[in-house]
């Protein structure tokens, strides 16, 4: 007992835990203070840039990007700085670490190419302004709308939902479908002995009767006419040409449109059942 006695007395708990509490007051305060200042930074770094680039007359779209983009490094920073701070108040010797280790080695070592090779694509895709915040793209397999571009990774929200992060340089192909009109293809499936002409005359009626309730419409709609889709089945195709993620909605409605209007007028429609039944052999009696 004597000996664990006087090797707890040479421990100096009094001091350890004065100094445990000391670091734990320190860290508390650190905290507080990255906080405080993540905020106050936040909030000045989203009027002072919002504002220039109100300025200098740059889209929504793109003063978002850009406010994102600026917050993001903003952040990298910060937590770099409370990560040094922290090791610090630890006592652990960073700049002792660092210089043992080297700094190439360390950078190496921590997948600092990668992030590097995500930092230079991530710029070259904001100053070739590839997309922006809210736009609707597809990169490689993935489709859904931009909500973040970091200098890192980018965020696509997937129309499921899912939120897909991109890193940088993975980004190869870039398809965008905010950047102009959009076309909505309609294809109505026909017989092959359907009356065209009075088919023609049908769709032409619904355009003029419906196109003036739908100003997302840019163009008087193209009617193609007799077509064979992918499938190698007849169909009457229309060209609708529509802002801008619009060509869903104004596919779905004018397709009812246009099949509500023809078989109130006596043209038969095929199913797929319909041409399923004609593609099988006729029994042999």
């Amino acid at each position: 007992m004597a000996i664990i006695t006087r090797y707890i007395e040479q421990l100096h708990l009094d001091d350890l835990a004065v100094e445990a509490l000391s670091k734990l007051v320190s860290l508390l305060l650190l905290l507080l203070l990255f906080f405080i200042s993540k905020r106050i930074l936040s909030h000045i770094l989203n009027q002072t840039i919002g504002k220039s680039l109100s300025f200098i007359r740059q889209n929504k779209a793109r003063q978002q990007t850009i406010v994102k983009l600026s917050n993001n490094i903003m952040n990298y920073g910060l937590y770099f700085l409370l990560l040094y701070w922290t090791l610090t108040i630890l006592g652990v010797p960073v700049s002792s670490l660092l210089a043992g280790a080297g700094l190439a080695g360390l950078a190496v070592g921590l997948g600092a190419q990668g992030f590097l090779s995500d930092v230079v694509n991530g710029f070259f895709i904001l100053l070739e302004n590839q997309y922006d915040v809210g736009d609707s793209v597809e990169i490689g397999s993935i489709a859904g709308n931009v909500t973040n571009l970091g200098i890192r990774t980018t965020q696509v929200r997937g129309f499921d939902g899912t939120l897909h992060f991109i890193p940088n340089r993975e980004i190869l192909l870039v398809s965008n479908k905010s950047r102009g009109n959009m076309r909505a293809q309609i294809d109505i499936p026909i017989y092959a002995h359907a009356n065209l002409e009075k088919i023609t005359d049908i769709i032409e009626t619904v355009n003029k009767k419906q196109l003036p309730n739908y100003p997302e419409i840019v163009d008087n709609p193209v009617i193609l006419g007799l077509q064979t889709n992918q499938a190698g089945q007849l169909v009457f195709r229309i060209h609708i040409f529509v802002q801008n993620g619009q060509q869903n909605r104004i596919y779905s409605v004018f397709y009812g449109f246009y099949q509500e209007a023809l078989t109130a007028d006596g043209i038969q429609l095929p199913t797929i059942n319909t041409f399923k039944d004609q593609s099988l052999p006729a029994a042999k009696g």
